[in-house]
């Protein structure tokens, strides 16, 4: 069995000064990282894609079943703070990922993270494409992902516009209330945001929830993973424009809680 998820214990040393040489725009630097954290926790790591000569690794812990919980970060080259906070939370997570049933993406779109922009290499916005088995970056997500239901998903990400921390949860189990919680554990490092709508959505407490989407085009992550059988997906959302620290650390907090919780 897994030992328990590290929460606050190894995270709250996270500060700008610990930072200083995080380089979070620098796909090289971060996946050497990464690769480093697999071999201390004996993940494996495969390479489901190529581009602009960047890896996108795909990792999956020792103990991975058919059911796993799935964690990605880095689908918008814009959104640094979630790319920096997963990997955060893995450094100081060695001893849990070991024995833990997870495949982690840490960095989905290399590419962009290096120019800093939402879409990829080739100017498309990854997280319109994930129904398109067509696009070579999303063939080899689907054809790494064929062999697994996950049976949640935690999608890392970040909102210009934003105020504050908001989460979007897609729930078939409305009485499980799962972001909650969550965002109860990073509301220290930022607020939530205020707003009763987000994205055009109504939200409540900083939480869009739904049951039931309609199936349509150009499906991003979360939904593509919630349509195809994963019973819960959450998209975690910080804000953009506080510290990177910051949202880093709040990043890390969401997902060592959200560990906590489907452990």
């Amino acid at each position: 069995m897994a030992a328990d998820p590290p929460l606050m214990s190894g995270l709250s040393g996270l500060d700008e000064t610990g930072l200083l040489r995080h380089r979070s725009h620098d796909p090289s630097h971060l996946l050497q990282r990464w690769r480093a954290v697999a071999g201390a926790a004996r993940l494996r790591l495969s390479v489901i894609h190529e581009t602009a000569g960047f890896p996108v690794y795909f990792i999956t812990s020792k103990c991975v079943s058919s059911r796993p919980l799935y964690l990605s970060s880095g689908v918008h080259g814009d959104e640094a703070g979630s790319v920096l906070g997963l990997l955060e939370w893995a450094e100081h997570s060695r001893d849990w990922l070991r024995g833990a049933d997870v495949i982690i993406i840490p960095l989905f779109n290399p590419a962009g993270l290096e120019r800093n922009t939402r879409a990829d290499a080739e100017g498309a916005d990854l997280n319109r494409l994930f129904d398109d088995p067509t696009h070579p970056h999303i063939a080899g997500w689907r054809h790494a992902m064929a062999p697994y239901q996950p049976r949640a998903a935690v999608c890392l990400h970040e909102d210009y516009d934003a105020r504050g921390l908001y989460a979007y949860e897609l729930n078939r189990n409305l009485k499980l209330q799962i972001a909650e919680p969550c965002l109860s554990q990073a509301e220290g490092i930022l607020p939530r945001d205020p707003r009763r709508m987000i994205e055009g959505r109504p939200a409540h407490d900083a939480i869009i929830r739904r049951r039931r989407l309609p199936m349509f085009e150009n499906l991003p992550e979360a939904v593509a993973l919630y349509h195809s059988g994963t019973p819960c997906t959450l998209t975690f959302e910080t804000p953009s424009e506080y510290s990177i620290a910051t949202r880093a650390l709040a990043q890390a907090r969401l997902v060592a809680a959200a560990c906590d919780f489907f452990r």
